[in-house]
């Protein structure tokens, strides 16, 4: 059976609003209550390494998540990352190799009823068993070369350059 090693940092994806004013902080790992609700055939484990925006991310916190990735036994790895700078971290860990990285996040948290967490983490899922390796970027229904996409903030989607 396939295993599958999920890393989480933060973003929208497991942020938590509390209040009308948008006051909110990075909760835990969403990705855990998605994946723990649906009938699965694969093997996961999740390690929280950040809670934070990924626009407060720095150069330290992807050094992190590099020596994680890097370190993994596990072949198959998903990281859960805020959609405004997963384009950055995926670029960092793009000469790591041997590995199939893909990372996802959502443009609204996942306790939202209208948020795209479910549909983007099961996009990876997919990405990451079919892949043989490199690292990738799970949005919006597709797979995209960290190098060669960005985020369209108007439109609230991923593209190709």
């Amino acid at each position: 059976m396939v295993k599958i090693k999920i890393f989480s940092v933060g973003g929208t994806i497991d942020k938590v609003y509390f209040d009308k004013l948008s006051q909110y902080q990075v909760g835990f790992p969403s990705v855990r209550a998605i994946l723990g609700s649906l009938p699965i055939a694969f093997r996961y484990e999740i390690e929280s390494l950040l809670r934070k925006d990924s626009l407060d991310m720095d150069d330290a916190d992807r050094e992190l998540i590099r020596r994680h990735v890097a370190e993994e036994s596990c072949r198959r790895i998903i990281i859960t990352h805020g959609t405004d700078t997963m384009i950055e971290t995926g670029k960092v860990l793009s000469d790591i190799a041997e590995k199939c990285v893909v990372l996802t996040g959502a443009m609204e948290p996942a306790n939202f009823k209208s948020s795209d967490a479910v549909f983007n983490i099961g996009v990876a899922v997919g990405a990451v068993s079919s892949l043989s390796h490199g690292v990738h970027i799970a949005m919006n229904g597709r797979i995209f070369n960290p190098w060669r996409c960005r985020k369209n903030r108007d439109l609230g989607v991923f593209e190709e350059l």
